[in-house]
């Protein structure tokens, strides 16, 4: 039998102390994580060039958004200067990177397993 999800609703609204602290902190760690991001991404970009590693789709300036840098080891604190834990996907590989491993659970029943434990 499937259960239900039902979020609760807060009683009564944080006290604005409160939620201005909430959203400073919210801020901090937004700001920390585009600073992370910008670094190894602009890094992976210069060393690897705007082609995604899989399909080597070249991208220009306008379509750069497109393109990812991929973790190979799954650790984003994992940056090497040399990039060689870096590969830049277009968003399409990247996908298809992360979502292999679900897709082949589901296929061969691993992902019920689990769930059964």
């Amino acid at each position: 039998m499937a259960m239900r999800f039902k979020p609760r609703r807060p009683t009564a609204p944080a006290p604005a102390a409160a939620a201005k602290r909430y959203d400073e902190i919210f801020a901090a760690a937004k700001r920390g994580q585009l600073v992370r991001t910008q670094d190894y991404r602009a890094r992976s970009l210069a060393l690897h060039g705007a082609i995604c590693g899989r399909c080597a789709r070249e991208f220009e300036e306008p379509d750069l958004h497109l393109l990812t840098v991929h973790h190979k080891d799954g650790n984003h604190d994992n940056n090497p200067r040399d990039g060689s834990n870096w590969e830049n996907l277009c968003v399409y590989c990247h996908d298809a990177e992360h979502s292999t491993g679900l897709l082949g659970d589901y296929l061969t029943g691993r992902d019920r397993k689990r769930d059964d434990e």
